[in-house]
Parts: C-alpha cells; sequence; structure tokens
C-alpha cells in the first residue's frame, strides 16, 4: 500500500510504505526519463513557453477602457469651486457704507448710458450727505442722530401724497422689519408701507390721497412706480434713507442684488437729501 505525498520534482518520486508488520520503509527511486516520455514532456514545455510568451506582450487597450480608466483617474483629482459674489462678501468683514460708495456704484451704472456731461451732473456733492451709520445705531438711534427736530418736522408737515422721510430696501420683509424698529422714533407720525407683494398700486395710492404720510418704507421699484404715476409727490420730502449696510442670508446687500440695483438707479428723480443707513 502505498501514498504519494505530493512531492513531485522533475523526475524524482519520493514514497513511505507501510508493510503488514507496522514497520515503515522508505525508498527514495530516482529514474531517469526514458525515450518514450521525451517527445511529450517537450510538447508540453514548448506549449507553455508560447503561452507565456503570449502573455508576456502588453494588451492593447480598447477604446473604452480608456475612457474608464481617464475618468477614474480624473474623480481622484481635488475639484475647486469657483467662488461667488456670496463667497466674497461671506469672508469680507461687514463695513459701514460711505458716501463714495454710492458715488461709485452711480458712476459704473451709468458710464454706458450717459454721455460724460450728463455723467458729471450725477455726480453728487458732499453737502448731500449725511452722517452714515457705523454699524453700532439701531434704526431709530440713528434716525434720533440725523433728524433730531423730528417732533416739529412732523407736526409742520400737512401735505397729502408725499413724505418727509423715504427709507428705501431690498424686499418686503425687510420692510416690515424696519418698520417695527421705527417705533422709538417715529412718534406720532403715520408710516406707510410701499411694496408690491399683496399690495396693488392703486391700493397704496388712495392711501396717499387720503391722509398725510410722514415715512415712507419700500422697495425702489415699488416707489419709483408710484412716482411715475403721480401717486408719490417729493415736494416735501426731506431725507432719503438707503438700507446699505444690512444683508441677507446670501450675504448680500441691497446694491448686491441686480434687479434692485436696477429699479434703484432708474429712478429718475432728484432728491433733496441723502444718507445711508
Amino acid at each position: 500500500m502505498f501514498f504519494q505525498l505530493g512531492c513531485f520534482k522533475k523526475t524524482s518520486n519520493l514514497f513511505i510504505s507501510l508493510g503488514d508488520s507496522g514497520a515503515e520503509e522508505a525508498t527514495v527511486e530516482t529514474s531517469q526519463p526514458s525515450d518514450k516520455t521525451t517527445p511529450t514532456t517537450d510538447k508540453k514545455s514548448e506549449k507553455r513557453k508560447r503561452v507565456t510568451d503570449k502573455d508576456a506582450k502588453p494588451k492593447k487597450k480598447k477604446k473604452k477602457d480608456q475612457i474608464i480608466t481617464f475618468m477614474m483617474k480624473n474623480t481622484t483629482l481635488p475639484y475647486k469651486k469657483k467662488k461667488t459674489i456670496e463667497d466674497v462678501l461671506a469672508a469680507s468683514e461687514p463695513k459701514p457704507g460711505c458716501p463714495a460708495d454710492l458715488q461709485s456704484l452711480v458712476t459704473n451704472y451709468f458710464t454706458d448710458k450717459r454721455s460724460v456731461i450728463e455723467q458729471e451732473e450725477l455726480q453728487l456733492q458732499d453737502s448731500c450727505f449725511l452722517t452714515c451709520n457705523d454699524l453700532t445705531h439701531s434704526l431709530s438711534s440713528y434716525l434720533k442722530q440725523i433728524c433730531p427736530k423730528w417732533a416739529k418736522i412732523q407736526k409742520q408737515h400737512t401735505e397729502k401724497r408725499s413724505a418727509v422721510i423715504l427709507i428705501v430696501c431690498s424686499s418686503a420683509l425687510r420692510t416690515i422689519e424696519l418698520i417695527k424698529q421705527l417705533t422709538a422714533f417715529k412718534g406720532e407720525a403715520k408710516v406707510l408701507k410701499l411694496f408690491a407683494k399683496h399690495i396693488k398700486i392703486e391700493e397704496q395710492i388712495k392711501l396717499l390721497q387720503k391722509g398725510i404720510t410722514h415715512i415712507g418704507v419700500g422697495t425702489p421699484g415699488r416707489i419709483n412706480a408710484l412716482i411715475e404715476k403721480e401717486g408719490l409727490n417729493l415736494q416735501a420730502l426731506r431725507y432719503v434713507v438707503l438700507d446699505w449696510n444690512w444683508r441677507d442670508q446670501k450675504h448680500r446687500r441691497m446694491v448686491d442684488i441686480p434687479e434692485v440695483n436696477y429699479t434703484l438707479f432708474s429712478c429718475d428723480v432728484t432728491f433733496p437729501e441723502s444718507c445711508a443707513k
């Protein structure tokens, strides 16, 4: 009875035999290859060489494989996101507005829309501006600073379809917020909201004609429309306050929003005094 251990080296075989007596006998038989086995082994070795030679040659990649490898390589590259205006404004520190900021925006807006002579007429003098908010004031405290004689001014105002103070902001929601902040300043003055959301322009014109409005708060689009339809005149207007320093959820100021910026500068109106809050 014989058991093969699986050691097969060239032409030598190792066998372990177990006799009936239980004695172990190990015999090593080394036999040289006969002439009969040589041709078959040579053929096998030649076939193996041919296979190995074929495998050694690099395979040409198909177009699909090249596209896949190219895509895989690209996915490992770091992706650089382009910076938007929101990213730039979020990273920058808030700075209070100044007359130079407003003047530069006016110049840039009308560069390709007006002649050189007309652009010179748009230059605002320093006397047109009041003290700007340095980010330490609320709306009421700021208005008390620039208009210390408000109690006397509101009593003298008796003209309809007009307002003494116009506060210009970016949206209807911001308008409501600013009206709430006016409580400490307005006293007995009447405040009117001037925006287009859920309010028809005809209704606002009727409100301006019925009673006396001291303060108007709204968006530049609706204010411009009321002026064009003669629902709002500027005879008694003394102060224009721009909600300049406030930023929305995207960190944009009022002048950073394209549609608001366009309607703000499309108002062909000469204001008596202006200031940036």
